[in-house]
């Protein structure tokens, strides 16, 4: 498996476990949608939270957040309207960010509570 691959599994675990650890129950790893993924769908409360894990080993070449571009948001949010539409879901939603820096303990997370919101 590829390096970045291998970081972004990595990432995808240690944001699970944040998650986990902040009270969230995580539904889905890695849900697909044709050729469109949501890392992480979780839920908090009465809230259904999809999640984007950007994970990196420095900042050097910028934040990883950045890397949420305008046609990463179109996909996620098409692949969180599959979702809602398939499982029939009634509940209010959102779109986090969670970024995970390093490549080695310990780790730099920052989840971005509603980080982008669809325009429908």
């Amino acid at each position: 498996m590829a390096q970045h691959n291998l970081l972004g599994n990595k990432g995808e675990m240690l944001a699970s476990r944040y998650l986990l650890d902040k009270g969230y129950a995580v539904l889905h790893y890695n849900w697909r949608s044709g050729h469109k993924e949501i890392d992480l769908i979780a839920k908090e409360r009465d809230t259904l939270v999809f999640v984007e894990v950007k994970s990196r080993t420095s900042e050097l070449y910028g934040n990883a957040e950045d890397a949420v571009d305008e046609r990463k948001m179109r996909l996620l949010i098409s692949a969180a309207e599959s979702y809602i539409t398939r499982f029939k879901i009634d509940l209010k939603f959102r779109f986090d960010v969670i970024t995970v820096i390093g490549n080695c303990e310990p780790y730099r997370i920052e989840h971005i509570e509603d980080a982008f919101a669809p325009s429908w």
